[in-house]
């Protein structure tokens, strides 16, 4: 039995638990349930493995490696006839290729064979991953074969594996070369030299360090997907080859596939360093929503403003000075890379309140290319009577370009330095005689975040009250919403959900949850449900308010696991 406890995008950790079956509907074993990090150990007849973990699979799975199978080698691209008469069968797992129609059970093992053949593959590795995960259930253990090494093992448990063997270090190992997570050496110029001190350094193993380097890397690839940080580390540790570098942005590319598993919000910041940043399923979904769903506050006059290093912006010095020479008489914009434009009503909203970028003042041709790309699109789409510039250096240039490139007239209202006197009275007298209007931050917000229309979410009435951060959404005295510091998103109540008219519902069958609900439980989901996104639970005797912990594709195809995480629940 597999199931997936914590997730970062594709790369996920879970339990692999041998010995035992799951029984009733929620998908409880007969044996304890797993702990909260998923420690190894064994419970009667049951042994758990927390993954992603290399081991001695020809001693785990014997079956698997004896006279039936050990000659059998299907390409991994072989044709759907040839796989159907020559894939081995073995009844403790399911041996898979993109094009082999044999279906693996939630919950069950999937072997990859000759997955090593794709390493240096990068379109082929890419469409496999994605042909085999699609058509298959998000729990079930994935398990490639003589393919890991300590160079490479992020970049795979970042395609969704979670099995691994010791097959290819211990290749390695034969073969006289010391294995590193930034990559091989030979043996003669590195091992002995210092470069590491782990124990079969010091008793001159080469085959032990070489194993002790893959567990290590593996246990610093989990570190990172439980403090949601793992696609930092992807985008430094995928130099090691191009291949692996291509890798990562062709996923990127397969945007409707990350997307759906990447989380609607981290509780934890966004290190965009490099120029892939911009490519990140969460930046792109933030980008699209901000042009598809927000609703601004008003349409008659924008600002272009700079981010500023503190987040929310709103809380830097800069943006202080901004926004008393602004005074509410224009829509704010801010300009920011990777994010693009943030209107100010979402600053607070992961990830436009919760990412660091080097800034040096020069934004290269890509990032020019994406942000001039983001402002058209929405300027293009929301038509201001009158836009005012207040940029200077690269942004003005790429600001300039965008809004000619949307038709949209604009003035410059800096002259030296955007925060010095002259620039701000300059930008505060071009704003005379335009009408104040404060931002509607809970309507931003919910159109964000639900998709709500303006036609379908009247906000007018409604009022933050509270500490920044920690305020409640009230109509009156009545509580509609909360805020999670953490994230900036919005937390509905029953009464707040009933102003969200559809989506983020999960369906599930007749009966009061007593907690959590788990995957087998739920019946039906809304498709735009990602993971961390705020959820309606509804069902024919009781709802509940809560957050989802997979998003829509995993709640529907998996047997195990929590789906939902439950604030409150109402009985009808």
């Amino acid at each position: 039995m597999f199931e997936a406890v914590k997730r970062d995008g594709i790369a996920r950790i879970g339990i692999l638990s041998l010995g035992c079956e799951p029984t009733g509907k929620t998908g409880q074993t007969d044996c304890d349930r797993h702990e909260e990090h998923g420690q190894t150990g064994q419970t009667g007849q049951t042994t758990r493995y927390q993954t992603p973990i290399a081991l001695d699979v020809d001693k785990l799975f014997p079956d698997i490696s004896d006279e039936r199978h050990r000659f059998s080698s299907v390409p991994l691209f072989a044709s759907e006839k040839f796989t159907a008469r020559y894939m081995p069968e073995y009844d403790g797992a399911v041996f898979k290729t993109p094009n082999s129609e044999n279906a693996a059970e939630s919950g069950s093992m999937l072997v990859i064979a000759n997955w090593q053949t794709v390493l240096d593959n990068p379109r082929y590795y890419t469409d496999a991953v994605i042909k085999i995960t699609d058509a298959t259930p998000s729990d079930t253990c994935r398990y490639a074969p003589a393919s890991a090494l300590p160079s490479n093992v992020c970049t795979l448990i970042c395609s969704g594996f979670d099995l691994f063997d010791y097959r290819a270090v211990d290749l390695k190992s034969v073969q006289n070369i010391f294995c590193t997570h930034d990559g091989e050496l030979p043996a003669e110029e590195a091992f002995g030299k210092g470069l590491c001190c782990c124990s079969g350094c010091k008793k001159g193993d080469l085959k032990e360090h070489n194993r002790n380097m893959l567990d290590n890397e593996i246990e610093t690839v989990k570190y990172f997907i439980r403090t949601g940080h793992v696609r930092e580390l992807l985008e430094r540790r995928c130099r090691n080859t191009a291949a692996q570098v291509s890798i990562m942005r062709l996923f990127d590319e397969a945007y409707v596939f990350s997307e759906k598993r990447a989380p609607a919000v981290r509780p934890t910041r966004l290190y965009a360093n490099t120029g892939e940043s911009m490519k990140r399923p969460e930046v792109k979904r933030f980008v699209n929503r901000v042009i598809e769903r927000f609703v601004p506050s008003r349409t008659d006059v924008a600002v272009l403003i700079p981010c500023s290093a503190k987040k929310p912006y709103s809380q830097s010095q800069s943006h202080v000075k901004f926004q008393s020479a602004i005074q509410n008489r224009a829509h704010e914009i801010i300009i920011t890379s990777p994010l693009g434009i943030v209107p100010r009503e979402l600053e607070r909203i992961y990830p436009a309140g919760h990412y660091d970028v080097p800034v040096t003042g020069y934004w290269d041709g890509e990032e020019r290319a994406f942000i001039t790309d983001a402002i058209a699109r929405y300027f293009e789409k929301n038509h201001y009577e009158k836009v005012f510039v207040h940029l200077d250096g690269d942004s003005l240039g790429i600001a300039e370009a965008a809004l000619k490139r949307a038709g949209i007239d604009y003035e410059v209202t800096a002259t030296e330095r955007l925060t010095s006197a002259e620039s701000l009275k300059k930008l505060q007298d071009a704003l005379k005689g335009y009408r104040k209007v404060s931002p509607d931050i809970i309507g931003g917000t919910v159109s964000y975040q639900f998709g709500a229309t303006r036609d379908s979410f009247d906000s007018s009435k409604l009022r933050l009250k509270g500490k920044f951060l920690r305020e409640k959404v009230l109509k009156g005295n009545q509580q509609l919403f909360s805020v999670d510091s953490e994230t900036g998103y919005f937390r509905p109540t029953f009464d707040g959900w009933e102003l969200i008219e559809s989506g983020y519902r999960v369906y599930i069958d007749n009966f009061v949850p007593q907690g959590d609900i788990l995957a087998p439980g739920v019946s039906d989901c809304d498709r735009d449900i990602r993971e961390g996104d705020e959820v309606l639970v509804v069902g024919e005797s009781a709802l509940a308010t809560g957050r989802a912990m997979m998003g829509a594709d995993e709640m529907l195809s998996s047997k195990r696991g929590v789906a939902v995480r439950v604030r409150k629940v109402k009985k009808l």
